[in-house]
Parts: structure tokens; C-alpha cells; sequence
């Protein structure tokens, strides 16, 4: 819990109840029932005052982020946009898809011009700033449509790594989907950050991206979200990319 003292600071059951997680009585309740830690420890005491800004909150082991006026959005990318916000060749960016009188926003990294799915949009700068920083290297899932019926060879190839230009790289996990006609379907999680790091190594294992689509960023799912399509992000996934981050 924060230094101020138990006289400062705000009341933990009302913490939670603006969070939107439970109202003032049923927050009391779960302080009780010892379902709420700050700062790791566990807290069951209905007078504790904490500080939503500094403390760390979680509700059965999730974190709670702070209350912020902030927007934060998943974003399905269409094939054929670029990945910023504005562009001098005048070709579609992710602004053309952000709901009207959006803030400005920032987007939490990339996709070249042909991969389509996740893209985590925010006026968070910090936030996004964080996520973006190699250091954290968050793991993105991605879904790969390669040309070709790639063998099992070919599939261990991508699990041991392969060398590229730029270095040496492997897969953190290689899932075969599907086989079928001239096509192989498999799911590729990574944790670089590289420039067009699929495709480079789908391309050096012998079998080009005909599609590529990420489906997944750390916690953040794409799920059935439509192309072109925005979501705002759930607490409990702002939470999570909060602990990714180091928030």
C-alpha cells in the first residue's frame, strides 16, 4: 500500500466500485472475503485507503489498472492499410477505421502494408510507448496461409530457427492447422519485433505467405472481430497489458 498513511489516500471498496467491477457494498464483500490484494499483499480490512494511482490492485489474482481517461482499442487491420496514422502517398492508414471524433492516437506496433489483423491503438503515449520498447518483447500469435504443403521438416525448421539477414531467429511455438490442396495453414507465435519477420522466414524455409494474419498480441486476442473493425479493450485486458508492460 501506498506511504501516505492511512489517513490519505482513497477507500479501497471505492477503488473498485469506479473500476466498475462490483458496487460499493459488493466490493466490501469481496475485501472481506480476501479476494483483493495491494501490492501483493492480501487485504481484508474495509477501513484500508490506497493510492489507485501507485498501488498495484488485483481482484482474485487480476490486476485492476488505475482509473484513467485514456482510450485503448483493438483494431483488425484490412490487408492494404498502412500501419500509421496519416500518409503522403495518400494510401488508407488505420485513421480511415478509428471511430469519428477519435483523440489522437498512437499504435502499438506494426504490420506491413499486406498482413491484416491485431493492431492495439491508444492516446496512452507512456503505455504505448512501453509496449513498443524491445525490452518487453511482448509474444504475438500470428496466422500464416503459406503456398505449398509444407512438411514436417519444413515445421521443425521454423521451431529450431533459421538464419536471416538481420540474425538468427526461431519460432517461440509452430502449430500446424491444416493441410489442404496447394496451401498449409499454421499458427507461428514470436516475440520480435523484426521488420517482416514472417514472411522472411517463411520465404527462407522454402514456402511463401500467400496470407498472413496476426491474431493475437500478448494477452489481446483478435477473435470474431470483423475487418476494418474497432473494439475497446476489456479491464481485465488493460490490466493485463499493464503487468506485460511493467506498470
Amino acid at each position: 500500500m501506498s506511504e501516505q498513511g492511512s489517513a490519505e489516500g482513497v477507500r479501497l471498496q471505492k477503488v473498485i466500485a469506479a473500476a466498475g467491477l462490483a458496487s460499493r457494498r459488493e466490493a466490501e464483500e469481496m475485501i472481506v472475503d480476501g479476494r483483493i490484494e495491494v501490492n501483493g499483499r492480501l487485504v481484508t480490512e474495509l477501513g484500508t485507503r490506497v493510492n489507485p494511482e501507485r498501488d498495484h490492485i488485483r481482484l482474485d489474482g487480476a490486476r485492476i489498472p488505475p482509473q484513467r481517461h485514456h482510450v485503448y482499442l483493438a483494431l483488425n487491420k484490412p490487408k492494404g492499410v498502412v500501419s500509421t496514422m496519416e500518409d503522403p502517398q495518400g494510401r488508407p492508414t488505420l485513421t480511415d477505421y478509428l471511430p469519428r471524433k477519435s483523440t489522437r492516437l498512437f499504435h502499438v506496433g506494426r504490420l506491413d502494408v499486406e498482413t491484416e489483423g491485431l493492431i492495439i491503438l491508444t492516446n496512452d503515449g507512456d503505455f504505448a510507448q512501453r509496449l513498443s520498447h524491445p525490452s518487453f518483447e511482448i509474444d504475438k500469435v500470428y496466422l500464416v496461409e503459406v503456398d505449398g504443403v509444407m512438411d514436417n521438416h519444413g515445421l521443425k525448421r521454423l521451431s529450431k530457427g533459421v538464419t536471416l539477414d538481420d540474425g538468427f531467429i526461431k519460432a517461440d511455438k509452430v502449430k500446424l492447422v491444416s493441410r489442404s490442396g496447394s496451401k498449409t495453414l499454421i499458427e507461428v507465435s514470436l516475440h520480435s519485433g523484426r521488420n517482416r519477420v514472417v514472411r522472411r522466414m517463411m520465404d527462407t524455409v522454402g514456402y511463401p505467405v500467400s496470407r498472413l494474419a496476426r491474431i493475437r498480441i500478448g494477452p489481446i486476442r483478435l477473435g470474431n472481430l470483423p475487418s476494418g473493425q474497432t473494439r475497446p479493450l476489456s479491464l481485465g485486458e488493460i490490466g493485463s497489458l499493464y503487468d506485460k508492460a511493467g506498470l
